[in-house]
């Protein structure tokens, strides 16, 4: 709670023209937003420009005083920084890495429902190809990412579900989709829309 309240005294006082309390939030916060980014695009440069971009989208946000995530300041950077990373890969038409996580992953982009006919067409080749790609896996991993991606169920239930322990479930998880990840490589499919 104290660090909350120390940031948000931080960016009143940024707003009303202390530059260096600007210094101290960015100081406080930059290890973290850093290691985020980086563990999206495994590159330290395309990190450093996303890193870069994200203070220079909360700098001018602040200064047009069109910040109002009140006590919020971390989650909110958190946020700007993750929607880089997506301009990003859309920028240059590649999917991220992904590792299971829940905010970002394969299964991101089929979820856009302003599309184009285009768009549309390509968008069902990828949903295509991920179900290729989802069939080729191994039966157990293949359950329990389909439990996960697309019946929205957590670990606990999985385990529950397939009477495994929670932790074999999450290895099953995360080899799906390393065998994913070799596929996707090995047969040059692009899934971007």
């Amino acid at each position: 709670m104290e660090q909350t309240l120390q940031d948000s005294v931080l960016v009143a006082d940024y707003i009303k023209g202390d530059e260096k309390a600007l210094e101290l939030l960015i100081n406080r916060h930059s290890h973290r937003i850093y290691s985020f980014i980086f563990s999206k695009v495994y590159d330290k440069d395309i990190t450093e420009d996303i890193f870069q971009d994200t203070f220079i989208k909360v700098i001018n946000t602040l200064k047009r005083g069109n910040y109002n995530e009140e006590g919020k300041f971390l989650p909110w950077v958190m946020r700007i920084a993750h929607n880089l990373v997506i301009d990003h890969f859309r920028k240059n038409a590649r999917m991220p890495k992904f590792e299971g996580s829940d905010d970002f992953n394969i299964f991101s982009i089929l979820g856009d429902q302003a599309l184009n006919i285009e768009k549309q067409i390509i968008k069902d080749q990828v949903e295509t190809d991920v179900k290729n790609l989802i069939d080729g896996l191994p039966d157990d991993q293949r359950e329990v990412l389909i439990m996960r991606m697309y019946k929205d169920m957590s670990f606990k239930e999985i385990a529950k579900h397939t009477d495994v322990s929670i932790n074999t479930a999450l290895g099953r998880m995360r080899y799906a989709i390393i065998n994913l990840r070799k596929m996707v490589e090995k047969n040059q499919i692009v899934l971007t829309n």
